[in-house]
């Protein structure tokens, strides 16, 4: 990371192919991607992207139409990212977990008029989870397009036509449009609020742009040695954020499909890998998976989100062997990568959430007293706020949770507990609401607890998340009216159909009544001691 990175300079106003632009002028023959056995240059990414926007544009697609991409990270995700900025349209990222009920509401809620999968991937047989949608909640789709189609791709799937994804190098120069503009939005992201569904954060070609160039800057992308394996999944910011950063700074990225320990341990070292980005569960099995008493002498920036407790006795059993983990921050809405702490830093202020904004001082960030509304001097906790080149635009077709979420004077509400350290930089606490992080994703209990309200028998539910087996997974207390058959296991089974399989709490306990406490606006369930609960049952388990 750059010791510069308070001084960044602004970024032009750019649309996302200058980022590919940049590289062609200098050096179009270099390596942009290994993907599998495969290596791209810049110049042959080109190609591919421009194939992707002909191949769009064949298929109806125009500028202002949406594209949903249900896929895992292979190089026809950026592919058909760069191509629908070519042509003006948006990309809508689907994480590939989700199942029947959370795909059903993106398609339909970001109106998309072309979704982009593949058959099967491992566990994952995306067919039948498309095939439980009900066809008039996504009445925009028009047509599904399949990637590795084979003799068995059905004709048609829930009454929508099917047809092949498979775009060629273009032969062609690239095609100037007019739907390519900076202001054009780029990527709907889903995030989790407060209540039961995702919103959709709206990110114009600028920002994402824009931040690319600045954290590649920020963050050492740009050094001559620096290799970036993209780890996480470009369906969310944490993972495709940094993926265009590294591609920004002329990094070459490389790509791992799904997160395998063994696999990753295995890129690092043949790749001489300098940079990637994870949760701190990721990096536990690395190291496990690494070979030796130091096993990635090439790690520089090693950023990651704690997710789970137990971090700092982690971390340093990490530094130990020779991988030098950096505290970072992120949202959907002012993108990952935010921030980062520098490398020289002692251990202790470096593994601390938060960091230097990569944006220097383009960015301002203030902490607000969560009770008072007073802003805070350094040194004392409260809500951070931040105002970004890179923040977000608004939450589509969501006025109310836009005006809610943003200041009057532009200023992003982030819901998360901070403080400000004199020489300008932060650091991140906790939530401040109740949303709990699983298998990398933020995720509102709500969400689950009205998916098991609607399981005949149930009256009321409550989720948590504590550490089990060496990860954050949420469990439920349930209360339960008199219902044959009901149990933890039909619980689970009614869920595993209609939601993301870490969603799924691990443990469901059935109670008579929830922990309250009296306050001045009524009764409030204490959640606090529902995981206090949780935490005494789990580790009864093991007694």
């Amino acid at each position: 990371m750059s010791d510069s990175s308070t001084e960044v300079a602004p970024a032009p106003v750019a649309t996302l192919n200058t980022l590919l632009a940049d590289h062609l002028a200098a050096h179009a023959t270099r390596t942009a991607f290994v993907d599998g056995g495969a290596t791209l240059s810049y110049a042959q990414f080109d190609a591919l992207a421009e194939g992707a926007a002909r191949w769009l544009e064949e298929h109806g697609i125009g500028a202002g139409d949406r594209v949903a991409v249900w896929l895992v990270n292979r190089i026809e995700w950026l592919a058909l990212l760069f191509g629908a900025a070519r042509i003006g349209a948006t990309v809508v990222a689907v994480n590939t977990r989700y199942r029947r009920a959370e795909l059903e509401h993106i398609l339909g809620k970001s109106q998309a008029k072309l979704l982009v999968f593949q058959p099967n991937f491992r566990k994952i047989d995306f067919p039948a989870e498309l095939a439980g949608i009900d066809a008039h909640a996504v009445a925009s789709l028009r047509k599904i397009a399949v990637i590795d189609a084979d003799a068995s791709t059905p004709e048609a799937l829930i009454g929508k036509p099917v047809v092949h994804c498979a775009f060629e190098p273009a032969t062609a120069p690239r095609r100037r449009r007019p739907g390519e503009t900076a202001e054009a939005p780029l990527i709907l992201f889903t995030t989790s609020g407060t209540t039961k569904a995702p919103k959709l954060v709206v990110h114009p070609q600028r920002t994402i742009t824009g931040h690319s160039q600045r954290a590649a800057r920020a963050y050492g992308f740009d050094a001559h040695d620096a290799v970036m394996l993209a780890a996480l999944p470009f369906c969310g910011v944490f993972g495709l954020n940094g993926a265009l950063a590294a591609f920004a700074g002329g990094a070459p990225v490389v790509l791992i499909d799904t997160f395998d320990a063994r696999e990753a341990a295995r890129l690092v070292q043949a790749h001489r890998v300098t940079h990637t980005f994870g949760s701190d569960e990721m990096y536990r099995r690395l190291l496990e998976a690494g070979e030796g008493e130091r096993p990635f002498p090439s790690a520089r920036v090693f950023g990651f989100a704690a997710f789970q407790p137990g971090l700092a006795s982690f971390a340093a059993y990490a530094q130990t062997r020779g991988m030098p983990l950096t505290g970072l921050y992120g949202s959907s809405e002012v993108q990952a990568l935010f921030s980062c702490q520098k490398i020289d830093m002692p251990f202790d202020t470096r593994i601390e959430g938060g960091g230097y904004p990569a944006a220097g001082e383009l960015a301002t960030i203030r902490i607000r007293d969560i009770e008072s509304g007073k802003l805070l001097p350094h040194g004392e906790s409260g809500e951070i706020e931040i105002a970004a080149p890179g923040n977000f635009l608004h939450y589509l077709d969501n006025a109310d949770a836009t005006a809610e979420a943003l200041t009057p004077d532009g200023f992003f509400r982030t819901g998360d507990i901070g403080f400000l350290r004199e020489d300008g930089s932060f650091v991140y606490q906790t939530r401040k609401g109740d949303a709990i992080r699983l298998a990398g994703f933020l995720v509102s209990p709500v969400e689950i607890e009205d998916e098991i309200k609607a399981i005949e028998g149930v009256d009321d539910a409550q989720i948590v998340a504590v550490e089990i087996d060496g990860q954050q997974r949420a469990v439920a207390f349930v209360i339960a009216a008199a219902q044959p058959g009901l149990n933890a296991e039909s619980v689970r089974h009614a869920l595993a159909g209609r939601m993301a399989a870490f969603k799924v709490p691990a443990r469901v306990w059935f109670v008579d009544a929830f922990p309250v406490t009296q306050s001045s606006n009524g009764v409030k369930i204490q959640r606090a001691r529902l995981r206090d609960m949780a935490v005494e049952r789990v580790q009864g388990e093991t007694v």
